[in-house]
């Protein structure tokens, strides 16, 4: 797994502080992107939490994920959440240690007051005493929030600043990526009200000592419950290692309902799903990966966007259209930009592979963010992607019809077939994954020969090989 460190910079530590009339909680920002272009330590909002209890909850929620591992605990997970102004709301989103868990809080315009929300995207600090300050808040007292350093502060504070350095491996930033392109396939299956939401989620194992997670589960929607089943019947729901839930324990006190997305297709085998526990205005989801070892980074739902040139020409069009809007109607962007809605949505992926836009199932539309990372790490470092690259520049591929043979580097040869629009490919990938992980880099390579792309330089491995 490629790693880097990412120096994440801010100007004071974020604190939770008494003052007269309430409390004021400083979340301090780091280098983020702004509608006025990349700015250091920008802010985004300052003015009242209208339920400061529960806020505090999410946040420290969507913490605990940033710091978590479900899969191989012993390692360290530690990245600051990022933080979004769309205007109209707060997001603050964390990944797991592990990859495999995707956290979001989306303090909606009725959980503000008081101030206008700016458009941009950072990391924003949440240290362990802060956390602890916020988890003893037990009233709602009046709380004030500030997203981003002081006006006075900004031209005023001298003295050292405060560096954290992260360790950021190429497989989160996939994460991201993944995570909306699965996303944006779910739709809406269960909700529970509060009672039965309360009761369902209380009652899921916590993960064993060890650590160890198990495994996929299956519910079937039964009226207002959620009803367990042992294996994938009609209609049932998959929650892939349901310990990785215990985030949500933070907010349940205060949940009002229980939303449960998944794909509509029927699967026999684990597949992801999102869990949102609806707040007063807010909510707090969490996505879950097939299995607590299974990361998003390695789903492959972004490769034949990332192969296709067309879909980076289309997402250079589209993404001067964005407006870190709260959603991105993919109608409109289509009237704008004169493309069809089809590679619309492809250039959203394509957006998508480098943070530029999100998905949020509860209103079935993209948002625009800005993540502050390099745009190009998640295309270099899909080891997939430059295999069928390199397949491509060796002309490896031979296309007849719809059968296509790929003369893999160390010589065996692949048939790939096209059966009505899905590749099928006789390597140990397809039979093991069956397309469950996207294509394999051989049928990869073959869409990218039909397509007429061209090869890209082929980046080696240290072993002077490619993967």
């Amino acid at each position: 797994m490629t790693r880097s460190m990412q120096a994440v910079t801010y100007r004071r530590p974020s604190v939770l502080e008494s003052a007269a009339g309430g409390r004021r909680l400083g979340l301090e920002t780091s280098r983020g992107a702004t509608t006025s272009g990349v700015r250091d330590h920008p802010q985004f909002f300052a003015g009242f939490l209208t339920s400061p209890q529960i806020a505090s909850a999410g946040l420290l929620a969507v913490a605990d994920v940033a710091a978590a591992r479900y899969y191989q605990r012993q390692l360290r997970a530690s990245l600051d959440p990022v933080v979004t102004g769309n205007g109209d709301r707060l997001r603050f989103e964390s990944f797991s240690g592990c990859g495999g868990v995707y956290a979001r809080l989306d303090v909606l315009s009725a959980g503000l007051d008081g101030g206008e929300v700016g458009h941009g995207t950072t990391n924003v600090d949440v240290n362990n005493p802060l956390r602890e300050a916020l988890s003893r808040i037990g009233t709602d007292d009046p709380l004030h929030l500030r997203v981003g350093p002081e006006e006075l502060a900004v031209t005023t504070l001298d003295g050292p600043v405060v560096e954290k350095k992260v360790p950021l491996p190429d497989r989160w930033l996939r994460g991201f990526a993944e995570a909306q392109v699965i996303a944006a396939d779910f739709e809406l299956r269960a909700e529970l009200p509060a009672a039965e939401a309360v009761r369902f989620l209380r009652a899921l194992p916590r993960g064993g000592t060890r650590g160890a997670s198990s495994g996929a589960r299956w519910v079937v929607p039964a009226g207002a419950t959620l009803r367990p089943t042992t294996r994938a019947v009609p209609g049932a729901v998959c929650l892939p290692g349901p310990e990785r839930l215990i985030a949500l324990q933070r907010v349940l006190r205060h949940a009002t309902a229980l939303r449960v997305y998944g794909p509509a297709a029927p699967a026999v085998a684990a597949v992801a799903s999102a869990w949102e526990v609806v707040l007063p205005g807010m909510r707090l989801t969490l996505t879950l990966s097939p299995d607590a070892s299974r990361g998003f980074s390695g789903e492959g739902g972004v490769l034949d966007a990332l192969a296709a040139d067309e879909a980076g020409e289309d997402a250079e069009l589209v993404s001067v259209l964005l407006a870190w809007e709260p959603r991105v109607d993919v109608a409109d962007l289509a009237a704008a930009s004169g493309l069809p809605m089809a590679r619309v949505r492809a250039a959203l992926v394509r957006l998508g592979t480098s943070g530029r836009v999100g998905y949020d199932p509860a209103e079935a539309a993209y948002f625009h963010r800005e993540l502050p990372y390099d745009a190009g790490r998640v295309e270099r470092h899909n080891p997939r992607l430059r295999s069928a690259r390199a397949l491509v520049a060796a002309g490896a591929v031979a296309v007849d019809g719809s059968l296509a043979t790929v003369t893999a580097e160390d010589g065996h040869v692949h048939h790939v077939r096209d059966e009505r629009g899905t590749l099928r490919c006789s390597c140990v990938w397809w039979a093991k994954y069956r397309g469950g992980r996207g294509p394999c880099k051989h049928a990869l390579a073959v869409r990218m020969v039909r397509r007429g792309a061209a090869a890209e330089p082929v980046t080696t491995t240290a072993d002077g090989g490619v993967r």
